[in-house]
C-alpha cells in the first residue's frame, strides 16, 4: 500500500467520513419548544434525544456505510493493483456504499418532524463523501497528490546502506549500471592513471561517434517519477501491474516511442507509459 498514491480527492473522502462519524454520536431529533404555557409539559416529561448509536438502522445504514464506504474507496486507491470482489471492483463498491449513504441519510432528514445536529450534520457530511468518491478521479483538481513527494537526491558515495535498488550513490561494477552519484569502478588491467589505447577507443574518432545517419544507441538509465504512476505488462494488458512511486529510483531499461520499460526494485519489468516530468539520475 502506497499512500503517496492518495490524491486530495482522497483527503475529502477521508475529512467527509470523520464529519459523518463524529455526527453520529450528536442528536438525532431537536428537543420541543419549552417556553412559555409549554414549560410545565417539558418538565413532566423526559425529551433527551437519542444519536445514532441508540438506532441500530440508523447507524448502520447512514453512518457506518459511509464510513466503510470511505475506508474501501481509500484502500482500493492505495493499493498498486485493484481487487475485485465478487466480480466487483473494490474501488467501485465503496463508492456505491458512500452514495447509499448519502441517500439514506437525505429521507431521514425528510422523514424527521425535528431534524437535529446529528442528521443535518451527518447529511451534509454524507453528500461531500459521496461527492468526493465519485468526483475524485474525474475532477482534475482533485487529482494531485495528497503528501507531496520528496524530491530524489543523489546520495554521497557511500552513503547508501546496501548497493541495491533504491540507493543512490553505490558504486558502479564493471558492466553495470551504477545508481545516481555513483562511483565508475576501473576495469580489470587498468591502474590508476594508465591511458587506454587510441586503438581500444573503437577505431579512435572516426570510432567514438556512431556512424552518420544511425539511431544513438539506448543507455539504460536510473529515473525517478515526480507523482504515482502506473506500471503496465508488456504484454498489452490494461491493468496495471505495479505502481511507481516518488521518492525511489527505477532503472528504465529500453525505450518504446515515447514509453519506457522500467525494472522495479523486486525485479518486476512493465511499461511506463506517461513519462513526463521524470527526473533522470
Amino acid at each position: 500500500m502506497n499512500i503517496r498514491s492518495l490524491t486530495r480527492g482522497d483527503g475529502v473522502v477521508i475529512g467527509a467520513a470523520v464529519l459523518l462519524f463524529i455526527a453520529s454520536f450528536l442528536d438525532l431529533t431537536g428537543g420541543p419548544d419549552c417556553s412559555g404555557p409549554y414549560a410545565k409539559f417539558c418538565e413532566a416529561q423526559d425529551y433527551s434525544s437519542s444519536n445514532a448509536w441508540d438506532a441500530l438502522s440508523t447507524l448502520m445504514s447512514m453512518y457506518l456505510a459511509g464510513v466503510i464506504g470511505a475506508a474501501i474507496v481509500i484502500i482500493s486507491r492505495a493499493l498498486p493493483q485493484p481487487r475485485k470482489v465478487a466480480g466487483l471492483d473494490l474501488g467501485q463498491f465503496g463508492v456505491a456504499l458512500t452514495i447509499f449513504a448519502a441517500w439514506t441519510a437525505f429521507w431521514s432528514i425528510i422523514d424527521a418532524n425535528s431534524a437535529g445536529a446529528g442528521l443535518i450534520i451527518g447529511l451534509i457530511a454524507a453528500l461531500i463523501l459521496a461527492a468526493g468518491a465519485v468526483a475524485g478521479p474525474l475532477v482534475p483538481a482533485l487529482q494531485p497528490a495528497l503528501i507531496g513527494a520528496p524530491k530524489p537526491q543523489a546520495a554521497p558515495y557511500g552513503a547508501g546502506p546496501n548497493p541495491g535498488y533504491g540507493y543512490p550513490g553505490a558504486q558502479q561494477q564493471a558492466g553495470g549500471y551504477g545508481y545516481p552519484g555513483g562511483q565508475q569502478q576501473p576495469q580489470a588491467g587498468q591502474t590508476h592513471g594508465q591511458q587506454v589505447p587510441a586503438e581500444a577507443t573503437a577505431g579512435g574518432a572516426a570510432g567514438a561517434t556512431p556512424a552518420a545517419g544511425t539511431a544513438p544507441e539506448f543507455a539504460p538509465f536510473w529515473f525517478a517519477v515526480p507523482v504515482a504512476r502506473p506500471l503496465y505488462g508488456e504484454d498489452g494488458s490494461p491493468s496495471p501491474i505495479a505502481e511507481l512511486a516518488p521518492g525511489t529510483w527505477y532503472l528504465a531499461v529500453e525505450q518504446r516511442g515515447q514509453a519506457l520499460i522500467a525494472q522495479t526494485q523486486d525485479g518486476r519489468r512493465g511499461v511506463l507509459q506517461d513519462t513526463t516530468g521524470i527526473q533522470r539520475g
